[in-house]
Parts: C-alpha cells; sequence; structure tokens
C-alpha cells in the first residue's frame, strides 16, 4: 500500500488534516524534520480531531534518518510538485510507493526531488494559481493511487 512522507511540514493544521486522511485510508504516515510544529501542539491534534489512535505515523529527525527507513522497505519515491514531469492521473502507482510532499511554502527540496525515481505534478487550470494546499494535494495524490491500485472499495 502507498504511504504518504511530509518533509519538513509547517503549518500544523494541514498536516493534521492529512493525518485524518491517512487514518480514514489506512495509510502510513511518515513525518520527515525538521517539522514546523511539535507533534505535540494542539492545533495538529486539533485537526485530526479524536482519530489519532488510528493513525500510524512514523517520524523520522531528519532525511538521513528517513533514507535509512525506506532502505529496509524498498519501493518507489515519487515526489509531488508544482514542476512535476507526470501528471499524477497519468502516472502508474504501484502498490510500494511512497507519495513524497514538501513543505507548504517551499515544496521538496531539490536533492529530494532528484532522487525521486519520478516527479509528478497535479495540473492547475488557472495558471495564476500555482499549488494547492497540501492537504488536498495529499488527498488527491493518494486517492488517485489508491484507485489504480483497487483500493478504495471496503
Amino acid at each position: 500500500m502507498p504511504k504518504v512522507v511530509l518533509v519538513n511540514p509547517q503549518i500544523p493544521p494541514n498536516t493534521g488534516n492529512i493525518a485524518r486522511t491517512c487514518a480514514a485510508t489506512c495509510t502510513e504516515l511518515h513525518l520527515v524534520g525538521p517539522l514546523g510544529f511539535e507533534i505535540s501542539d494542539r492545533y495538529l491534534k486539533r485537526a485530526g480531531l479524536d482519530y489519532w489512535c488510528y493513525v500510524d505515523l512514523k517520524y523520522h529527525p531528519t532525511m538521513e534518518d528517513f533514507c535509512q527507513f525506506h532502505q529496509q522497505y524498498g519501493g518507489r519515491w515519487l515526489g509531488f510538485s508544482a514542476s512535476g514531469v507526470h501528471n499524477y492521473i497519468q502516472f502508474q502507482y504501484e502498490s510500494d510507493d511512497w507519495l513524497l510532499f514538501g513543505c507548504e511554502t517551499a515544496g521538496l527540496p531539490a536533492s529530494v526531488l532528484h532522487a525521486c525515481q519520478a516527479t509528478l505534478q497535479i495540473p492547475m487550470a488557472q495558471p495564476g494559481v500555482r499549488s494547492l494546499n497540501l492537504s488536498v494535494s495529499v488527498a488527491i495524490g493518494l486517492f488517485e493511487a489508491r484507485r489504480q491500485l483497487g483500493l478504495l472499495s471496503n
């Protein structure tokens, strides 16, 4: 099953909303530091409401820590970016993919994008709008991967 990875998230409500989406879909959520908040932050908890007990949350203090963790499991890194090469719908997902998303203000660092096996973008109809909210982007990407993999039915 695909996993969601947030690299340096900064806004607690976004991460809380993403955690709730991950809880609802039984998707692992990996947070890669440094974070712009404490995991115990009240805004983070409020956004996830009472679903935190259902979140399969893994915290990695640094990108290096996450890389070591990933090596144990394998799978492709798919970096979501406004400058991604592939349209997220036209891309073929695999069950062991890691869906990487960057912080709200800067996106994924260039070094992480370079390490990805593919970069994906969610097309914007309005050229003046460069991206969607992080929690919306994660939901769109995760549900497309789950749809393609036949994971939408109970």
